[in-house]
């Protein structure tokens, strides 16, 4: 493809994607949030072996829009309330262009300084757009890293715990513990770090279904006494099923004194602490050793963006660095730089931060805050609705945007009353158990989600109710 053809190409792309964007900015009537096509359907329609010569790029993208679009779960579709939001952004999207269009790679400082230096750059913004502890700015022991999800950064978070509470030698010791609320991929974390599953301890939630940390000093005291090393606790601000917020400082109190690692997991709920009134959030986090959140659930960043922050990197050098002749230069043996190879268990690394940089600069902090604030006051909109309806309640606290409801008649009725909705066009959740009770979660916040188009969902759930 030539110079040209590039440009031409490119040109009928952001086109194409303008026009995807306008069918939820425009409400269009054909746009469903839900997907539509039966399992195989998208397979069955493809060629079943490649091309053995070159298409034209025109016909590429046709089948782009005729063949993949239809078979889409439109996920920045206003009406798409299921699992957490994954906000894209028209900056966000040309920040990934142009990260891709420069094709750099960020393993080392010598492999690309720029990538590294806007990384930490754009952290340090972020941690003060955010309102964090200035432990997790560069500059000092901790610092900032993207990683590609939350389960990357929490995996970080205990292969450094791990290593620093003895290693392999120690692992059968080992013990750590969160919130049976937890997000399941710290259990797959735990695995993947090699401990038993035994070894990864579930403490009971409160009525609210936040970690109660009166059981967790419980199960500390009793591991102590067996001869067990409390490794790490992971906590959530924010948890998937409820938006639960567990006790950040207790659990420091808890922890601190057996030397176990704290970590704290707030990828979707982190977002909204951009907002000076979310900030209690915080609590407890200058007494924590990692935090991570993520900028693609909330913060109109496309995936992958997860923001991993440590009170002091070296423990996690100290797991992952290894440093092979080929790899070797002058400023990473002097030390006089940042290589974030040793912050992730990859080698290689794209050009993250560059989206990031984009939204930020695009809509200022300012602008993001108004993103989040609109989303909080519509869900409260919404949680209101269902408490005055004769046939629905709240299963959980209002917890940011987040409304977790259910039917009044039973867990039947809930999932019917779910399925309707689904079924509808109109809008897409997903569900989840809270003490054993089939619960429709409704999570606000797409970039095209409006007000407008939560008080649709709650007309939507007086009609079928």
């Amino acid at each position: 493809m030539s110079s040209d053809e590039f440009r031409s190409a490119g040109r009928d792309t952001v086109d194409f994607l303008a026009g995807y964007l306008d069918g939820f900015r425009t409400d269009a009537p054909e746009s469903r949030p839900g997907p539509t096509v039966a399992p195989g359907e998208v397979y069955a329609s493809l060629p079943p072996s490649p091309p053995m010569e070159g298409e034209p790029f025109e016909a590429i993208l046709a089948d782009v829009e005729g063949l993949i679009v239809p078979g889409l779960t439109n996920w920045q579709h206003p009406g798409f309330y299921g699992f957490f939001p994954a906000d894209s952004s028209p900056p966000s999207v040309l920040g990934e262009l142009v990260s891709a269009g420069l094709g750099q790679q960020g393993m080392l400082w010598s492999t690309s300084p720029a990538c590294t230096e806007l990384e930490m750059l754009v952290l340090d913004w972020l941690a003060e757009a955010a309102g964090l502890p200035d432990k997790f700015r560069s500059g000092g022991p901790g610092g900032g890293v993207i990683q590609d999800s939350a389960s990357s950064s929490s995996l970080c978070a205990i292969l450094a715990a791990r290593d620093r509470s003895g290693g392999a030698e120690a692992l059968p010791t080992l013990r750590i513990y969160t919130s049976e609320q937890a997000h399941s991929s710290i259990e797959k974390d735990v695995l993947v770090a090699g401990f038993a599953r035994h070894q990864l301890r579930a403490v009971p939630s409160d009525d609210a279904f936040a970690m109660d940390a009166d059981a967790l000093a419980a199960m500390v005291a009793a591991d102590v006494a067996d001869g067990h090393v409390p490794c790490l606790v992971a906590a959530t601000v924010g948890t998937t099923s409820s938006g639960a917020v567990d006790p950040v400082p207790a659990i420091c109190d808890v922890a601190g004194p057996v030397g176990a690692w704290v970590h704290v997991d707030s990828a979707w709920a982190g977002a909204a602490t951009v907002c000076p009134e979310h900030r209690h959030l915080l609590d407890g986090l200058d007494r924590v050793d990692s935090y991570c959140f993520n900028p693609h659930k909330w913060l109109l960043t496309n995936f992958d963006c997860s923001a991993f922050y440590l009170a002091d990197v070296q423990p996690l050098h100290d797991s992952l660095s290894i440093v092979p002749e080929y790899l070797r230069n002058t400023a990473s043996d002097a030390g006089a730089v940042v290589d974030y190879r040793d912050w992730q268990v990859p080698l290689g690394r794209r050009f993250r931060a560059m989206k990031l940089w984009f939204v930020m600069r695009s809509y200022g902090i300012e602008g993001l805050r108004a993103h989040i604030r609109a989303h909080v006051v519509a869900a409260a909109d919404l949680a209101a609705r269902v408490e005055a309806h004769p046939r629905l309640e709240l299963a959980a606290p209002l917890s940011l945007s987040l409304v977790c409801l259910r039917h009044v008649d039973g867990d039947e009725a809930t999932e019917a009353l779910m399925a309707a909705v689904n079924a509808s066009g109109r809008a897409f959740c997903t569900h989840t158990k809270l003490a054993d009770r089939y619960v429709m979660r409704v999570a606000v916040g797409g970039t095209w989600t409006t007000a407008t188009h939560v008080a649709d969902l709650a007309d939507l759930l007086d009609d079928l109710a």
